[in-house]
């Protein structure tokens, strides 16, 4: 007799009598694992009594990672039946979906994932059970002697593959294998009958889907791609296949509705269609250059940012772009971030006429941080307590050396400019500054069309350190009181922090709902040790600054292609590089509208003049497809009457507007930030 199913919306389970997840959860057809002791099991496992059960339904993080990771298995069945020689790597769930890699003779092709779509429609509406059972190196090798990626594995297994999943290309290998017992899973048509036959077989952890019947019609194929193995360009290179796959039709189309917008969005796209920045070839990847009108929407965006910032009694600094290597070894970024910076540049080498060095070079590094100039300038003199918290600010351009394969328009770049602040402060202003200043970056994210926030808390990697335990402690513990005070959801990020101290992310949601890293605030007890940083306490004592590492936009570069993407091209008319595009009906009316465009420009806004041969028509199309906010158009009853007409962006109209009048709402709506 099994224990009785549980009442809807119980979070856990005690199991009465021996049982398994399937009689457990019978009832409830959106329960596809169970979670035991912190683990996820696949429902068919055996549970003893007294055992504390958690249903996972499909719906939630386990369950769509679960329901993901057995397409991907679908995905590598679909292959192998199509090409029997194709040799399989490994398929982890990823965000929105998942991948595999497969070692093929030619490159998949669209028409090729038209077919595998099929397949996997086949193998889905087959009901196929997923059916885990442990093997031992032994058999497995046996079983995948024809696999050489799954033997490579196995070789793993308890070593790099103990790592968590990240949907990484090493980090998807602990899927497949763990520090435990090694299984493998088949998929097994006509489960339960006397002709049930094992069609095919993977190594993997699991845990996955009852039935391939749960998988639904919610998974489709999206692109091919080549990737090494294991991620190493020293390893062979694979054919990579990515999938989404979602618990119902309904909300796989609207995820493809979430791409097609995305992609009508991006902003490398509207930077080229809007004549914003470029990446030359000449300059190099990662690379951009901003244009007039992009340059526009940085200074606004800067100015305004600057403003704040001395209202909030910040202090501007100026560092160079260049530094000796000396002053990344104090730092330590030469132990823990050499492969994100460029190679040095060796200088000021001296030679003797034989070639013999009389003065020995040294290296010089393009920055990759602020922080330690930033130290140097505290360190110029001495410091009283008086003057702490001392708030150090600049518009920092840094380069680092991303891998080719990461850089991605404005948003994954190698050379940005970092709106950079570093906080020295006494350990007793510590507290009262970072909320002080998570407020101030909440605020001017708003002032900038952002509103919806959560907060992560990145914590310390033992592995990728310095310091203390202690001190990661104290400013692990004060930074997490400081973000649950703000009253926002916070969500950890274990082992996300940088080498020298715990911080927080402000993380933004955008108008079509997704999830940008925006403000970072790093609490750091180490830099001011390693720098020998002192202040002169009340009591004529010598003492440790506490130092706080601040960027608020990360960079200028990524903050404005948030910004382009959020607002889709349409900036408000504050930012906008064109505030105002003045069309006349026809020539005869370009002196008029010309005035007022004079007056306008007097008042600070951008205004320009449409004097080109184009029809009225199509000047109001360009100004369309420029996103401009305000049209202003004038013919005969206008000019008579003293008036204009507006167009605005949604395409409705305003006529007979006065000309006084039309100026002042103008100029309230950029100096309010309204968003037109």
């Amino acid at each position: 007799m099994s224990s009785p199913a549980p009442v809807e919306g119980t979070t856990t389970v005690t199991v009465t009598e021996p049982t398994t997840g399937t009689e457990l959860f019978a009832d409830r057809r959106e329960v596809v694992v169970m979670r035991v002791d912190g683990e996820l099991l696949d429902l068919s496992r055996e549970l003893a009594p007294g055992t504390m059960v958690e249903p996972v339904t499909v719906d939630s993080p386990d369950g769509l990672a679960v329901l993901r990771h057995s397409a991907a298995h679908v995905l590598a069945q679909a292959v192998q039946q199509i090409d029997p020689d194709a040799r399989l790597g490994i398929g982890p769930p990823v965000k929105d979906g998942f991948y595999y890699d497969f070692d093929v003779v030619e490159p998949f092709t669209p028409d090729d994932l038209k077919k595998l779509d099929k397949a996997m429609a086949r193998i889905v509406k087959e009901g196929q059970t997923f059916r885990r059972r442990v093997v031992t190196e032994d058999e497995a090798r046996a079983e995948l002697a024809d696999e050489p990626y799954k033997l490579e594995l196995i070789g793993l297994k308890g070593g790099a593959a103990s790592a968590g999943s990240d949907g990484g290309d090493d980090a998807g290998v602990s899927v497949e294998v763990g520090a435990g017992e090694l299984t493998i899973y088949d998929n097994v048509r006509g489960a339960g009958r006397e002709s049930e036959t094992v069609v095919w077989s993977d190594l993997c952890r699991g845990p996955h889907l009852p039935s391939t019947k749960l998988i639904g019609n919610g998974v489709q194929l999206m692109r091919s791609a080549a990737a090494y193995w294991r991620g190493s360009e020293k390893n062979p290179q694979l054919q990579r296949i990515y999938g989404t796959a979602w618990p119902s039709k309904d909300e796989l189309k609207a995820y493809l509705e979430r791409l097609a917008e995305a992609e009508r969005r991006d902003h490398r796209r509207l930077g080229s269609e809007l004549d914003l920045f470029s990446f030359p070839d000449e300059i190099g990847s990662g690379l951009a250059v901003f244009h007039p009108k992009g340059a526009m929407v940085r200074m606004e965006m800067e100015e305004y940012s600057r403003k704040r910032h001395v209202e909030s009694g910040y202090s501007f600094v100026n560092s160079p772009h260049i530094t000796k290597s000396k002053l990344f070894e104090t730092s330590g970024h030469l132990d823990w971030y050499a492969d994100g910076m460029y190679p040095p540049m060796h200088l000021d080498a001296e030679l003797d006429d034989d070639g013999t060095v009389r003065k020995p070079g040294q290296d010089y590094y393009l920055k990759p941080m602020n922080c330690p100039m930033h130290n140097l300038i505290f360190d110029a003199r001495g410091r009283s307590y008086r003057e702490l918290p001392l708030r150090l600010f600049e518009f920092g351009t840094v380069y680092r050396y991303e891998k080719s394969g990461v850089v991605h328009g404005l948003t994954r770049a190698r050379g940005f400019t970092q709106d950079d602040a570093h906080i020295y402060c006494t350990r007793e202003q510590m507290r009262d500054e970072l909320t002080s200043l998570l407020t101030f970056v909440l605020d001017l994210l708003r002032d900038y069309g952002l509103d919806d926030f959560y907060l992560e808390l990145s914590t310390r990697d033992p592995e990728k350190s310095v310091g203390d335990d202690d001190s990661w402690e104290e400013a692990t513990r004060t930074l997490e009181e400081v973000a649950t005070a703000s009253g926002l959801e916070l969500v950890p990020d274990p082992g996300g922090a940088a080498f020298y101290g715990p911080k927080i992310s402000v993380q933004a949601r955008d108008a079509i709902g997704r999830t940008w890293q925006m403000s970072t605030i790093q609490l750091d007890f180490n830099l001011p040790e390693k720098f020998d940083l002192q202040y002169t306490a009340a009591d004529g004592t010598r003492q440790r600054p506490v130092m706080i590492h601040r960027a608020l936009f990360g960079s200028i570069e990524r903050f404005f292609a948030v910004l382009l993407e959020h607002y889709a091209g349409a900036f408000p008319a504050w930012l906008a590089p064109v505030q105002v595009l003045a069309v006349p009906v026809a020539d005869a009316f370009d002196d008029y509208l010309g005035d007022v465009v004079a007056r306008l420009r007097a008042q600070g806004v951008r205004a320009e003049l449409d004097t080109s041969d184009d029809r009225f028509g199509k000047k109001i199309r360009n100004a369309a497809k420029e996103k401009v906010p305000f049209v202003l158009i004038a013919g005969g009853e206008d000019a008579e009457a003293g008036a204009v007409s507006f167009r605005f962006r949604d395409g409705t109209q305003e006529n007979g507007v006065p000309v006084a009048e039309a100026v002042e709402r103008i100029v309230t709506a950029v100096r309010d930030r309204e968003q037109v």
